[in-house]
C-alpha cells in the first residue's frame, strides 16, 4: 500500500476516536453540570488576554507618541 494512503487511514482514525472521546466528554460535563464551569474559565482567560493586549496597545501608542 501507498505510505501517504497508510497516514491517511491512520489519521481518521485517530480522528474519529478523539472526537467520540470528547463528545462523550461533553455530555458528562453537561449532565453534571460543569460545563458552565468550564466556560466561564475560558471566557476569564480569553477577557484577561484582550484585555492585556488592550493595554500593551494604549502603551505602545503612548511610546509612538512620545517619539514623534
Amino acid at each position: 500500500m501507498n505510505k501517504n494512503l497508510l497516514s491517511t487511514i491512520f489519521l481518521l482514525l485517530i480522528t474519529t476516536t478523539i472526537a467520540s472521546a470528547q463528545t462523550e466528554m461533553a455530555d458528562t460535563m453537561r449532565s453534571n453540570g460543569k460545563i458552565y464551569v468550564v466556560v466561564m474559565v475560558l471566557a476569564t482567560i480569553f477577557a484577561g488576554i484582550f484585555a492585556y493586549l488592550v493595554y500593551i496597545d494604549r502603551k505602545i501608542s503612548r511610546l509612538e507618541q512620545g517619539k514623534d
